[in-house]
């Protein structure tokens, strides 16, 4: 009896975007390490059968197929859930996706899993922002060991910054409506820097371009340049504490945002994916800042010109460009305070652990390239 009885106070979660790349970190950092939960469901518009698999004697792991744009299918997944974890984005600064289409997955979206929430009596949201919510700008101005409350012109360009920013807001005015029930809906959000792990797939992109060019590598940002990245597995901790603390103290996480960093070194993002991938012997052409701007605004000219037969779509574009040249830093204590966030893998075990998967890429592809 006092299994069955534990059984049924643990909890169901949902997981958007389930099957991606932060929520396959966020199902294994809960699958060590969340004890109050019985059933993870990973709702995803690609999903991955083989994850089914990774469920325990303690814990299921359902895969469910679904679109967030869909409220009808946001409502079946979401059927007796406890807990959301509202993951699912589209993230696009390479003018790649529709406009239409990020606002419908990022911010409708977002407003099918607040109402499917509502109507079903769910009380508790986390929701994955990002730091674009607040910058860099595209005007260049810096965000030194920034907090949640450090002033800052924000300025949005892009359709997928502007997006997360409305959504972010949807989220935080949620907090306090009343669901099915009569109880109490309390929602906050987390703004991750710039994540990187296994499986991420700019750090693959930036080895690509590399190959293409046949090894070489065009840099031009200024090398005092520092941006805040974190870590995969750390950033799907600082959801598991969120989930817990909203839980247990919902007064005090309801309606709030907390930025997401850990003890990563601060780097610009070409030094930060270069110290992984310096066995690929990639040589690097420096260039002046100007010659950058210039072949960003040639990419955006291009881009526009060719719309009508294809869809160029370069990494570096004026936006970018923008981001990569601008430090952007901030800092983790606000979320200290509130849930007691710490890293769970330090930076020597994140940097081994991307390590290993950097060190699958296929070695000979450079040199290929060279012949």
């Amino acid at each position: 009896m006092k299994n069955m009885s534990s059984a049924k106070s643990r909890l169901v979660y949902v997981i958007t975007g389930g099957c991606g790349f932060l929520g396959q970190h966020l199902l294994h950092v809960l699958l060590e390490k969340e004890d109050s939960v019985k059933e993870i469901r990973l709702f995803d518009k690609h999903t991955d059968p083989d994850l089914h698999n990774c469920s325990t004697e303690r814990v299921k792991v359902v895969v469910t197929q679904g679109d967030v744009t869909d409220y009808r299918s946001v409502l079946d997944a979401c059927q007796g859930a406890d807990l959301v974890i509202h993951t699912a984005s589209l993230v696009d600064v390479w003018y790649r996706v529709p406009e239409q289409a990020i606002y419908a997955v990022n911010v409708e979206g977002t407003r099918n899993v607040i109402n499917a929430c509502v109507e079903l009596g769910i009380q508790h949201v986390v929701y994955t922002s990002s730091m674009e919510v607040v910058g860099p700008n595209v005007k260049g101005d810096t965000f030194i060991r920034g907090n949640e409350d450090t002033p800052y012109n924000v300025c949005h360009e892009m359709p997928y910054p502007r997006s997360k920013a409305a959504a972010e807001k949807l989220v935080l005015e949620a907090n306090g409506t009343k669901v099915k029930g009569g109880a109490t809906l309390y929602t906050c959000a987390l703004r991750p820097t710039g994540i990187y792990g296994e499986n991420h797939q700019l750090m693959k992109d930036f080895y690509q371009m590399g190959v293409r060019t046949g090894g070489w590598l065009i840099r031009g940002v200024p090398q005092d340049t520092e941006h805040g990245r974190v870590y995969a597995g750390n950033v799907a901790w600082m959801h598991l504490l969120a989930a817990r603390a909203i839980r247990e103290d919902p007064e005090r996480l309801g309606g709030e945002v907390y930025f997401c960093y850990d003890d990563s070194p601060y780097k610009s993002y070409e030094d930060f994916n270069m110290q992984f991938l310096s066995a690929f012997n990639f040589r690097v052409v420096r260039v002046p800042l100007c010659t950058l701007w210039f072949i960003a605004c040639l990419n955006d000219l291009l881009h526009w010109l060719l719309q009508p037969v294809c869809n160029f779509t370069p990494l570096l574009n004026r936006y970018t460009l923008a981001v990569a040249r601008t430090s952007f830093t901030v800092c983790s204590d606000k979320a200290l305070r509130h849930f007691l966030y710490r890293p769970l893998y330090s930076w020597e075990e994140c940097r081994a652990r991307t390590q290993r998967w950097v060190d699958t890429f296929p070695r000979n592809a450079v040199a290929a390239k060279d012949t």
